[in-house]
């Protein structure tokens, strides 16, 4: 590659360590972990995408890929990776609770709108709900999650939505999640659309503006928002209805459109 071409790929990657590293150090996460965690990746990534058409990768050609030593090699393969899947399950069904919320027409009012449900009881319960969404997460569990988000909140003996969304509260496992998808899908999608077709390309767009009147930024920001919101929930009625059933013999395709808002201070790097 070009010398220009890396210069623009090591001031970007510069750039989105900051924030990176930012939390790492928040969290107490000095650099020899984080060292051992990117060579780790760096083996994986070598091992799975990288090698020769037709043949089987080495631990030869992973070394010199990577320029670590074959015995680092061959010992952060056999290495076992952090497993999250707990929390992410966790998090997704909490995605699928409200997501059958706002689109089951079980759990849907007259005008159309989620009704506010019996935390127990058949039928049209908010444990109905959980039972069908969330899998073998107990009501009270979920309930208790999605009260803490902000997402609903009981109101005597029912539970009210009152965001159509789920967004992590106090629980710094479910915010954490957020790092390790959200960004990876972007990041993913920026290294698909860097290598494909042009007819092969995916959705990555953004609007921005270096001068705004701060006078401005609140309404802006509230309208920003609420167009945000309100085209997730129309992209979410368009998957709901398109899901495979739980007894489908096919295999599905994950998709996701994610919407992020980011403001700074002009004069800032």
């Amino acid at each position: 590659m070009s010398r220009k071409y890396n210069k623009v790929l090591f001031a970007s990657i510069l750039r989105l360590m900051r924030p990176l590293v930012r939390i790492l150090l928040r969290n107490g996460i000095a650099y020899g972990t984080f060292s051992e965690l990117v060579r780790k990746v760096y083996v994986d990534v070598a091992f799975a995408d990288f090698a020769p058409e037709g043949k089987r990768q080495t631990v030869s050609r992973i070394s010199a890929l990577t320029g670590l030593t074959r015995k680092e090699v061959k010992r952060l393969l056999e290495l076992v990776a952090p497993d999250d899947t707990v929390s992410q399950e966790r998090f997704n069904r909490g995605i699928r609770v409200i997501s059958g919320w706002v689109n089951d027409r079980r759990f849907l009012g007259s005008d159309g709108k989620p009704s506010d449900l019996p935390v127990d009881g058949k039928p049209k319960s908010f444990a109905l709900l959980v039972k069908e969404y969330s899998g073998d997460i107990p009501t009270k569990a979920m309930l208790s999650m999605l009260e803490e988000s902000g997402s609903v909140r009981l109101m005597g003996d029912k539970v009210r939505l009152v965001r159509h969304a789920f967004v992590p509260g106090s629980d710094p496992l479910d915010k954490i999640q957020v790092l390790g998808t959200d960004v990876a899908e972007l990041i993913t999608t920026i290294d698909h659309n860097l290598t494909a077709r042009p007819d092969d390309l995916l959705f990555q767009r953004k609007v921005s503006y270096d001068n705004i009147d701060p006078a401005a930024v609140p309404k802006l920001k509230k309208m920003t928002f609420t167009k945000a919101q309100s085209l997730l929930e129309q992209l979410d009625r368009q998957f709901a209805s398109s899901e495979l059933g739980e007894n489908s013999g096919d295999r599905g395709k994950y998709i996701s459109l994610g919407i992020y808002y980011y403001e700074q201070d002009s004069s800032e790097e």
